[in-house]
């Protein structure tokens, strides 16, 4: 048997360039993406995608060159998706609600040979290319996608210019390694600084089929981006959707009027977000409502959700899938996936379960927790806590540039994740926290997600997020970072430290009980709602434990100086 040979009849090279093409012959007249106005069937998004890979090889774009793109999710951007890697290039879609020095950071570090700008960031990215030094992208181009278009508005070239000129009868570069790159993201950079993550074609491939079929995604499903394409390739749903025929719904912001304006318009299907798209959608005001039909699907991450926010958003007419993933598993590599017998439990105990992160995607060889010191599995108990460790071909190929990086994230053959977890009895996984998040107080490990969950059960909390502060007897106490809903008059300032902290007497053990509850405004979050604990947390090193201290509200943003101290406008 070892010698039946690989042939290219038997043997292909993965990737989800596939998809598209399968697409334009089986559902050739079914609409691909819809756009305010715009509407394209998958034969034209093919078309468009070819074209726009034949315009970029013309510019000599080719294989393992990086193309850089600052949008939202618009049809450019999902176009990318396909035709970026046809030429033989990488994606990076970069993270448009980072400041300029990040962009700079990474136009710079990602060596980006051209760099697509939506006319709605113009001002940002030349603010960033001004920072380059020299080093800046050899091809820049706008994105113009009103209805009236008024030619270039910055850099060389137009996007709809360059589709438009590119040859519909080019197929795109054949690949030839399933292990070539096809994306290059960079992480939020919520506990550390960003870091370029590589991401394979076979590793996007795999992944995508984990994910439809994890999430039980069925044919032509109306899909709404109301997770930004930049978040690890939207989760690889962008191949995902052309793998089932879909409709990409494009939404240039996500707002509550705009989600369900289009929920209602398009007959969305699907829809993924971080839990901080939760409380938009609960919190509409009524004319921002649209009814919803019919069931909408949400695979929500990013952040665990809290269980109380599960039912709320459900009695809408969502039904709630959790997953977890970071940018170096592709997206979700764990999905909570329902059992039957669950729909038996009472509501709060099944909203408890969804909060799970759940159980490894089919592709992914393998999930553990474990103690990194010994690599030995924790025990089954639902209460030992270790380390989320991940092996699978979705995990990334390795940090760009950063072989020490990589070195590290890499234990044992296991990607080290971070995350501290526990496994219940029947193998589902629970975060129970970052590993620099994890509150050791007097010789006690404190679940910081465990307390947040308790104060989203308060009737008031909006948002929460807990952090170490120092303590001159116990080491570190928690502190909470809150904001609060808004009362009949429209007023937040009624809700007092001293309320939240004897609810939490009431409802945690008294170690776990914040020492200092600080209200925010709002608190920091990165583009897909993942709170900036990091920021958080230099803000609590300059608090000391005194229960006389008048809490506060902070209402300003938070930078982070170079020096480390943490700027922020405070009212009393």
């Amino acid at each position: 048997m070892d010698l039946l040979p690989k042939c290219d009849a038997n043997y292909v090279p993965l990737t989800p360039i596939a998809f598209l093409k399968r697409a334009n012959v089986v559902y050739s007249n079914r609409t691909s993406v819809i756009y305010e106005g715009t509407r394209f069937t998958w034969s034209q998004t093919y078309e468009r995608c070819c074209r726009l890979a034949d315009s970029l090889r013309s510019l000599n774009v080719g294989k393992n060159d990086v193309v850089s793109v600052l949008a939202p999710n618009i049809p450019a951007v999902y176009e990318m998706h396909f035709a970026v890697p046809m030429a033989g290039a990488v994606l990076n879609a970069i993270n448009t609600r980072l400041d300029a020095k990040n962009i700079a950071t990474i136009l710079s570090h990602s060596g980006a040979k051209l760099f697509f700008v939506d006319y709605q960031y113009v001002e940002l990215a030349s603010e960033a290319l001004s920072l380059l030094n020299g080093v800046a992208p050899s091809i820049i181009a706008c994105i113009d996608d009103t209805d009236t278009p008024t030619g270039v508005r910055f850099g060389q070239l137009e996007y709809e210019q360059l589709v438009q000129s590119g040859n519909p009868g080019y197929t795109g570069e054949l690949v030839q390694d399933e292990w070539d790159p096809i994306a290059l993201n960079y992480t939020s950079g919520t506990t550390s600084a960003p870091k370029g993550v590589v991401y394979s074609h076979r590793g996007a491939y795999l992944s995508t089929l984990s994910l439809i079929l994890g999430w039980e995604m069925g044919n032509a499903p109306v899909y709404l981006w109301s997770l930004p394409m930049f978040h690890c390739n939207g989760w690889t749903f962008p191949w995902g959707v052309a793998a089932r025929g879909g409709t990409n719904v494009c939404l240039r912001s996500t707002t509550a009027k705009d989600v369900y304006h289009n929920i209602a318009e398009h007959s969305v299907t699907h829809m993924c977000c971080a839990p901080i798209v939760f409380n938009i959608l609960l919190e509409a005001k009524p004319h921002e409502r649209r009814e919803i039909t019919s069931p909408v699907e949400i695979l929500t991450g990013g952040a665990p959700p809290p269980a109380s926010l599960i039912p709320k958003i459900e009695r809408l007419g969502f039904h709630v899938t959790h997953g977890y993933g970071l940018t170096e598993s592709n997206g979700p590599a764990l999905v909570c996936e329902w059992q039957k017998k669950w729909n038996k439990l009472p509501q709060q105990d099944q909203a408890k379960l969804k909060a799970r992160q759940g159980i490894s995607v089919l592709t992914l060889a393998d999930a553990d927790v474990k103690d990194l010191d010994t690599m030995a599995s924790v025990p089954r108990d639902g209460k030992t806590m270790g380390e989320i460790v991940l092996r699978g071909s979705g995990i990334m190929k390795g940090y760009f540039k950063d072989p020490e990086a990589t070195s590290k994230a890499f234990r044992n053959g296991w990607f080290a994740t971070g995350d501290i977890a526990v496994i219940h009895p029947d193998g589902y996984l629970e975060i129970k926290d970052r590993s620099k998040d994890v509150i050791i107080s007097g010789g006690e490990n404190i679940s910081s997600v465990e307390l947040e969950s308790v104060l989203y059960r308060h009737p008031r909390v909006l948002e929460a997020a807990v952090v170490a502060m120092p303590h001159p007897k116990w080491g570190e106490s928690p502190c909470a970072f809150i904001s609060v809903k808004k009362n009949y008059n429209g007023d937040t300032n009624d809700v007092k430290e001293s309320e939240i902290i004897v609810y939490c007497r009431k409802n945690l053990p008294r170690f776990m009980v914040p020492k200092r509850v600080e209200f925010m405004a709002e608190l920091p979050k990165t583009s897909t709602g993942k709170i900036q604990k990091f920021q958080l947390r230099a803000l609590a090193q300059n608090f000391v434990v005194n229960e006389n201290l008048p809490s506060k509200i902070i209402t300003g943003p938070i930078q982070l100086p170079a020096s480390g101290q943490v700027n922020t406008q405070v009212q009393g």
